[in-house]
Formats: C-alpha cells, sequence, structure tokens
C-alpha cells in the first residue's frame, strides 16, 4: 500500500501532465487516463477473493460511546488527526488553483504535487519507528512544527521553490499529525469498543474533509492563497493547544496511564 502511494505520487501529477491536451478541452484528457486508471484499478480488485466471512464470538457491548469519546486520549487524537487532514486537504485543493493564478505552468503544479504525496507516504515507511521509540506526543508535535513550517513558507512569497517547499513540508506534518494520532487514539478504547471508537474518528476525520474540500475552492477564489494560509493558523493553534493540554495531564499525573 505504501509503495502504491509512492508510485502514486510519481505517476499521477507526471500522468495528469501528459495527457492534460490529450483531447479537445484542457484536461479532458486527463480525466479520461483517470477513468482508466479507475476501470484498471476494478479490474484488478474482481480477481480478489476473500475467505468466507465468520461471525465473531458476542462479546461485551462495552462502554457507551459518549464515556469513550469524554477521555483526553480520544479528544487529543481525534482534534490532531482530523484537523491535521483537514489543514493538508484544505491547502492541496488549493495549490492547483493559487499556482495558476500566480502564472505558474502545469508544469510546476505537477512537481509541487508529486513531492506533497512523496512527503505524504515516504514517511510512512519509518513513522511507526518514530512513535514507538519518541511516543506519539512528540510526533504530533513534530508534525504541527511543520504545518506551522509551511504556512510561513507560504506567506513568504509566492516562486516555485516556496510552494514546493511549504507543500512537501505540509505532506510530512500530515504523516506525522495523523499516524501519531491514531496511535495514540488505541489508548481510549477497550478491545470490544474498537469497531464504534474507530467508527467516530473516521467519521469526524472524513465529514472534515468533505467540509474543506468543498471550501478549498471557493476560499482560494475570493480570499486567495494568502488569507487561506493565515485562516489555517486557527486549526492549527487548536491542535497546539490540544497537545499542551494532554502533555499537561500526562506531566501532572506520571505514573498514570492518561486515557
Amino acid at each position: 500500500m505504501l509503495a502504491g502511494g509512492i508510485i502514486g505520487a510519481v505517476a499521477g501529477p507526471n500522468l495528469a501532465r501528459l495527457t492534460q491536451n490529450a483531447l479537445p478541452g484542457e484536461f479532458a484528457g486527463a480525466y479520461a487516463a483517470l477513468a482508466f486508471v479507475a476501470l484498471a484499478s476494478l479490474a484488478t480488485i474482481s480477481f480478489i477473493r476473500f475467505p468466507p466471512l465468520v461471525l465473531p464470538t458476542p462479546a461485551a457491548p462495552g462502554r457507551p460511546l459518549a464515556v469513550i469519546a469524554a477521555q483526553p486520549a480520544f479528544i487529543v487524537a481525534v482534534v490532531a488527526s482530523a484537523l491535521g487532514y483537514g489543514v493538508m486537504n484544505l491547502l492541496m485543493a488549493a495549490t492547483p488553483i493559487a499556482m495558476a493564478m500566480c502564472s505558474h505552468p502545469f508544469e510546476n503544479t505537477a512537481l509541487v504535487l508529486e513531492w506533497h504525496v512523496l512527503g505524504m507516504f515516504v514517511p510512512s515507511f519509518f513513522t511507526g519507528h518514530l512513535v514507538r521509540r519518541f511516543g506519539p506526543l512528540r510526533v504530533m508535535t513534530a508534525g504541527l512544527l511543520l504545518n506551522a513550517i509551511c504556512i510561513a513558507v507560504a506567506l513568504s512569497g509566492v516562486e516555485l521553490m516556496r510552494f514546493l517547499v511549504a507543500l512537501f513540508a505540509l505532506g510530512v506534518g500530515w504523516n506525522f499529525l495523523f499516524i501519531g494520532g491514531t496511535s495514540l487514539f488505541t489508548l481510549a478504547y477497550r478491545p470490544e469498543e474498537k469497531t464504534k471508537a474507530q467508527a467516530a474518528l473516521d467519521t469526524v476525520i472524513f465529514a472534515t474533509m468533505t467540509l474543506t474540500s468543498f471550501s478549498s475552492g471557493a476560499l482560494i477564489t475570493t480570499q486567495g492563497w494568502t488569507w487561506l494560509n493565515l485562516g489555517s493558523i486557527v486549526p492549527v493553534t487548536l491542535i497546539a493547544a490540544a497537545l499542551l493540554w494532554y502533555a499537561a495531564l500526562r506531566a501532572a499525573a506520571p505514573k498514570a496511564r492518561v486515557a
């Protein structure tokens, strides 16, 4: 899966670049190529044979979701994962429009997105080791700092290298926040509560993604790249506040397992 993400980081932007004008209408060829990739994926999946479903032995229902969600580990993990995803999605989706508004050719945009997606997936080969060695809180803090670097670089100018550095930092920052957050999340539930807890986390994350996907284009075309980055400071600050709160709880009870 990770290797596929890395291949996609290189192949996707370059495929869009090569097929951009392959058909009448700009990017019509790129959409046709994307449809072909989707059909190829569908054909590949059709060869998969899954084993018969074995229903698990009924287990205790566990605690109510309201009780699980009231735990600090749950709150911090959801805030870091969802808002980290939201900031990444907001800025990533707006980047092609922003670069076009700054008169960058599409080749430059493809290069920036390639490095962004590499930043998202390449660290996954070692992020788990970092979490085990330093703990999820420190890994999430590193992701938060990378998000801050992304915003600072993006606000400093609109040259190609600034877009590239900002989006690469954004990709790695998302990786650290998401993997660190989901690692912390495992402290918030018992085995029999896994399904309901994970469902709640995914609901919040993908609702945030939906919101940022719909708002990104409108915000970049009406407010501009600078204000979009300034607005991203708000969710980044909320993540910082959540991490500081959790660190304070752990410092107050160093021998307790803060969940």
